[in-house]
């Protein structure tokens, strides 16, 4: 399988977590490509495919600047994702409660709003947790694309 990870980060942590992820998509014979949000907008997934979205949160409930031209050309453009089928893991801290996680929920809200289909739940990492985001990265993505297979079979 081929996929994607578009990563929207501040502070290089999100990539990191891709990073790890696609060394463990690597390791299981799987193609992954790290993308930064940097520069791209809609037509990134103008191809359809399988794309992973590795997000943090930042300021007040906002997608990283490195993300936003990306986001906000989802919103203006509306371009029909019916051949994208993706999933979100998404980085925050607790401490913020009322903007939790916010950066991937957007994601979600606009993927799904052009009709991408997503698998799986989306992961809320917690910075606050003590838990290490690489290592919860490597054990979400194997369980997802677990859960991607599944949906596949189904769908077939």
């Amino acid at each position: 399988m081929e996929l994607k990870i578009l990563v929207g980060t501040m502070t290089g942590t999100a990539e990191m977590v891709a990073d790890e992820m696609s060394d463990a998509l690597s390791d299981a014979g799987h193609e992954a490509e790290v993308l930064a949000m940097d520069d791209l907008d809609a037509s990134v997934f103008a191809d359809g495919g399988v794309f992973l979205i590795v997000t943090s949160t930042y300021g007040q409930g906002d997608v990283p600047d490195n993300g936003l031209a990306l986001y906000e050309g989802l919103l203006e453009q509306k371009p029909d994702l019916a051949n994208v089928t993706y999933g979100i893991f998404s980085l925050g801290d607790m401490t913020y409660a009322d903007t939790f996680n916010f950066g991937g929920k957007k994601f979600d809200e606009a993927l799904t709003g052009c009709g991408a289909k997503r698998v799986g739940d989306m992961f809320a990492h917690d910075a606050s947790s003590g838990t290490i985001p690489e290592e919860d990265g490597v054990e979400w993505v194997k369980a997802w694309i677990e859960n991607f297979k599944k949906a596949c079979e189904i769908a077939a």
